[in-house]
């Protein structure tokens, strides 16, 4: 099981009130939302392996480079000279001292946690995701991820419609019911409707509807594209001038969308603990943040 950690706890975040503070006063509601969230999965789901897949940098520069609006809009605004991020997330003011607190718990528990330099969570999922031998169970929010789903090495996405109790169950079947193209055909899908969360332009004029149809015309982005170049192809004339004059998007658009499948992963104990891995540490935790309830809670579920 994979967790989009960031995409689980922006959940918890706005899911669960505010007025769920620490014994300082402190909000820890995104903190005690994510642990309630990985019990019930782990009592739902009874994974072997789990990891808490982190963004070790949200907007790679590599994705900007490629397409300079990739995310943009997420940044906060300009930053005062002299701190050291101004391309930061824009975040929250009181989800984000929360995450260093979600992560010493998650450490504590003993319950991998994984995010790659120069790389998002979902590139680390992606990764994971391909270097697997069994089942793969991919929990977020986050259309994005669609393009892992693959029935025949048993990848799909489970996306929380209500927390996570109630789970869309996201295999090859729902996924061409609901756009017309599996998995593999959800990064050309994607690039072509464009996805104004992460700032992707998409081609003008070609939404979700006319993206599937033109894929299940054409097969994919390459055959749309020959069928730019050949006058006798099916595509309305707006539909080629429009293409056309997208080449430089669509060129690139691909290693954008497409998340990586060769992050250079630490080598980590993936297995669900049966134990906290530091039992002193987790009860400092639980005692200074208010996390008695939640941390027990995940604790009763874990494999004996």
């Amino acid at each position: 099981m994979l967790l989009d950690t960031a995409s689980l706890y922006f959940r918890a975040y706005f899911g669960v009130p505010e007025s769920v503070r620490a014994p300082d006063g402190t909000p820890v509601n995104a903190v005690r939302g994510l642990l309630d969230f990985i019990t019930r999965l782990v009592q739902d789901h009874h994974p072997d392996d789990l990891v808490a897949c982190m963004d070790a940098d949200w907007r790679p520069h590599w994705r900007v480079e490629l397409i300079p609006s990739y995310k943009a809009h997420r940044v906060a605004e300009e930053a005062p000279a002299g701190t050291p991020d101004p391309d930061a997330e824009e975040i929250p003011d009181t989800l984000s001292p929360q995450v260093p607190i979600i992560e010493d718990v998650l450490d504590a528990l003993g319950i991998a946690r994984v995010g790659v330099a120069s790389y998002e969570a979902d590139d680390v999922i992606g990764t994971y995701a391909a270097r697997a031998t069994g089942p793969v169970d991919i929990i977020t929010g986050d259309r994005d991820l669609y393009q892992l789903v693959d029935d025949a090495r048993g990848i799909r996405v489970l996306y929380p419609l209500k927390g996570v109790g109630t789970l869309q169950v996201t295999d090859e079947a729902w996924l061409r019911e609901k756009y017309g193209v599996d998995g593999s055909g959800y990064v050309d899908l994607a690039l072509l409707r464009g996805d104004p969360s992460d700032g992707l332009p998409g081609v003008p004029g070609i939404g979700e509807k006319t993206a599937a149809k033109l894929l299940d015309a054409f097969g994919d982005l390459a055959g749309i594209m020959a069928a730019v170049d050949d006058p006798r192809s099916r595509l309305t004339p707006s539909q080629r001038k429009r293409l056309d004059e997208s080449r430089a998007y669509v060129a690139v658009a691909p290693k954008v969308v497409r998340v990586a499948s060769d992050v250079p992963l630490p080598d980590v104990d993936l297995a669900l603990p049966r134990e906290p891995r530091d039992p002193a540490a987790l009860e400092e935790l639980a005692a200074r943040w208010g996390l008695g309830g939640a941390v027990h809670r995940l604790l009763s579920v874990l494999p004996q």
